[in-house]
């Protein structure tokens, strides 16, 4: 693999790059899903592959093959050469990278068992089993599993003398139970809705969700939703599950802080951001308990956004994204550092596959947890709605305004969890919620979620990102029925 590596440089600094990296990766998946006791998708698939980025003439070119060989490789590096040099003629200033040290590493995640050495067969049992149990419980209409593995080697290497070898294994699974009842649907997922739940990490954290226990809970509570009452509509005080909490760090503090889409350099997938430039350290983001980094090292975690490096050779760091609710800090490039006054990447530079560029995306953006224990934050609380576990959402194109519904919802009274209810949603502005925070739990109810399907560019990449949170208490805010016709 280095010797293709290599050749790809040495190719790209005879054609005239000054600068060149190459990434060679190999990815192998793994995808199970069942559908009411019917084996819905099962696939397996790997693709090998090397991308090259260069500059020359003080742009940038890219170029990527599968033809593994001396020559296809040269071929490629120099089109990237090629390219460079034509964009080179539209160019408005000489591309600037931050400088970065040369590394020598290998580094593989956290792995107990690995995925791929599981039997198919036993894997789709677990999962039928569990849609089993989901549809013994009377009224249940659609039962659904899925679980998804990912191994991903790349070889990274740059003109810079960097060498770099990383293995991510990514799991995930999760199950949901559907009721359709005269004109409304309900739905209960575990442990998270969108596919469950995904880390770095091997097939034991299948065994850990345990998907059997929960089957008949989830499937009694989408039965259940259908005689709740509806969520009031009113201004009060909301109490989000850490699930929930993790989609909406993810949409109105991950998204906004991705420094391409400050600059208007990618807008897609309702792409801008409201955090402009001249916000830097003068924004309050949050209320003073609020603390978000961005962090990549595995030591937070085994989060989606875990690494040791990212595709530019830039080691993993944590980055104070808000600190005491100020806002201190964007995700950034070797690039697009300068521009903020950075003397180096915030090392935030990923992609999907060999045949892509690399661009910002998030790492783990989590909320530090805070002082609570949960028990304690629902006895210290009178009046309030409680929500979890995302079913939709809705955002501007500058990650401003918002709306959130989950699939279920429990009013609390008098410091007590009681009744259920169904079609919650809340509404907002980004900063005049995350201001309203008033109470966050103990690192004892933080759990690094994961979101495998993260969708950002144009040819888009579906990419995976970590968000921590535990619960959270938020005062004076608009809630309410959504689906109130389904």
């Amino acid at each position: 693999m280095w010797d293709y590596c290599g050749h790809s440089l040495e190719v790209a600094r005879l054609r005239g790059a000054t600068y060149a990296d190459v990434r060679l990766m190999h990815l192998r998946q793994r995808d199970l899903t069942t559908k009411s006791g019917r084996v819905g998708r099962l696939a397996q698939s790997e693709s090998i592959g090397l991308g090259i980025r260069v500059v020359a003439h003080g742009a940038w070119g890219f170029a990527s093959t599968d033809q593994l060989t001396r020559e296809g490789i040269a071929a490629c590096a120099a089109q990237a050469v090629a390219i460079a040099k034509s964009s080179a003629l539209a160019k408005k200033e000489n591309v600037r990278l931050a400088p970065e040290g040369s590394y020598l590493d290998s580094w593989q995640g956290p792995c107990l068992e690995d995925p791929f050495e599981i039997p198919l067969e036993s894997q789709l049992d677990l999962l039928l089993a569990a849609d089993e149990a989901i549809r013994k419980v009377k009224g249940v209409t659609l039962s659904e599993t899925d679980m998804q593995f990912r191994k991903i080697d790349s070889w990274f290497a740059s003109s810079g003398g960097s060498k770099i070898h990383q293995r991510r294994v990514i799991s995930g699974c999760g199950i949901v139970a559907t009721v359709f009842k005269d004109d409304s649907i309900q739905k209960r997922s575990y442990p998270n809705s969108f596919g469950g739940q995904h880390v770095l990490g091997g097939y034991e954290l299948i065994e850990s969700m345990d998907l059997l226990q929960h089957a008949p809970r989830i499937a009694e509570e989408a039965v259940e939703l259908h005689s709740a009452p509806q969520c009031p509509g009113k201004i009060g005080t909301l109490i989000l599950g850490g699930s929930q909490l993790g989609l909406q760090i993810h949409e109105s503090i991950g998204h906004p802080i991705e420094l391409d889409r400050v600059l208007g350099q990618e807008a897609n997938f309702a792409g801008t951001s409201f955090l402009t430039l001249d916000k830097l350290h003068h924004l309050r983001y949050a209320s003073p308990i609020v603390n978000v980094v961005a962090d990549a090292r595995i030591s937070h975690g085994p989060g989606l956004g875990s690494f040791a490096y990212d595709d530019e050779g830039v080691p993993a760091q944590c980055i104070d994204v808000i600190k005491d609710g100020e806002f201190h800090g964007y995700l950034s490039s070797r690039e697009t550092a300068h521009l903020i006054g950075l003397p180096r990447s915030g090392g935030a530079m990923r992609t999907e596959g060999w045949n892509r560029l690399p661009m910002i995306r998030m790492t783990n953006v989590s909320l530090l947890p805070g002082p609570w224990t949960f028990e304690n934050l629902i006895a210290d609380t009178d009046d309030a709605i409680l929500m979890e576990t995302n079913r939709s959402w809705s955002i501007d194109d500058r990650r401003y305004q918002f709306q959130f519904s989950t699939e279920i919802a429990w009013e609390i009274r008098g410091g007590k969890k009681t009744r259920m209810l169904k079609h919650p949603s809340y509404s907002g502005i980004t900063t005049e919620f995350w201001n309203s925070c008033d109470a966050i739990c103990s690192a004892d109810h933080w759990v690094l979620w994961g979101t495998p399907n993260c969708g950002k560019g144009q040819p888009m990449q579906v990419m995976g990102t970590g968000h921590g949170a535990s619960p959270a208490r938020f005062r004076n805010v608009k809630f309410g029925a959504a689906f109130s016709n389904q």
